[in-house]
């Protein structure tokens, strides 16, 4: 059985159906605080504005990446300075030797020094990279993983106790002068080559931690112009909401006075 309205329950009735559309549609953008929730609403700014989320997120593990890189850059680096009070320390002692009746204990200590070198640069780690240990990392500051900087150097290898910076230090030979200055000699060849080594650790720091600002600005850039394709206006929303619902209201009116005009003509038979 098919029930028949009149033509203007018919029109009150259409209206607040889509008047409910309306609302629901509000609705999700005022629960979800964007006007563009699924390629529907608009397909053209929707994969747009994709496309830029996904690649802040990318962008956003290349950066976790570099400030990892930085934290190893920083940890060698403080084995670097530490390395460079050893070698300070066993140049006192050579020193010290070539006026001293006492070249036994002092040869005795420069080797016990000489040893912790090593020790020590193997301690320089973090995450488990050991720049002063040989390792070399690749940083990677694209979302592509393209574009990328190599940091490290063979030369930094220092896992024995003679060798710093590419440079062999042999062990305490006290016996005369020009053993003593050989060994003062050593050092200083090794000072000049972790000085060179530590000047690249710090301009690769400086590239890094320029790219990692460049990349969190990027960041902001692709999240703001997603933000303004999707995001919606709350407060417009909230001003359609009231009159979407008073809209709601104004056509139940109707469509119950439309109801009562049909039973009035009703009540004539």
């Amino acid at each position: 059985m098919t029930i028949q309205l009149t033509a203007g329950m018919r029109n009150n009735l259409f209206s607040l159906q889509q008047t409910a559309k309306l609302m629901d549609l509000t609705q999700t953008r005022l629960s979800t605080g964007k006007k563009v929730n699924t390629a529907l609403d608009d397909p053209v700014n929707f994969f747009k504005a994709k496309d830029h989320y996904d690649r802040s997120r990318d962008l956003a593990a290349k950066k976790d990446g570099m400030s990892e890189a930085i934290k190893t850059i920083e940890a060698a680096n403080t084995g670097v300075e530490a390395i460079y009070d050893l070698l300070d320390q066993m140049k006192s002692l050579a020193s010290a030797a070539k006026t001293s009746d006492n070249t036994s204990d002092l040869a005795t200590q420069y080797d016990k020094v000489r040893d912790q070198i090593a020790t020590l640069a193997q301690d320089s780690k973090y995450g488990g990279n050991n720049l002063m240990d040989g390792a070399v990392i690749s940083v990677e500051f694209d979302e592509n993983g393209s574009h990328t900087l190599s940091v490290g150097s063979t030369t930094l290898a220092a896992t024995t106790a003679g060798n710093v910076a590419g440079v062999t230090i042999a062990a305490a030979n006290f016996d005369n002068q020009t053993s003593m200055e050989s060994a003062i000699s050593e050092i200083d060849s090794a000072v000049g080559n972790l000085r060179t080594e530590a000047q690249k650790l710090a301009s690769n720091l400086s590239t890094i931690s320029i790219r990692e600002d460049f990349t969190e600005n990027m960041i902001k850039t692709l999240t703001t112009g997603a933000d303004n394709l999707t995001l919606a206006d709350m407060n417009e929303e909230g001003a359609n909401m009231l009159m979407l619902q008073t809209r709601q209201a104004l056509g139940t009116t109707s469509l119950s006075l439309s109801s009562q005009a049909a039973q009035a003509v009703l009540r004539l038979f």
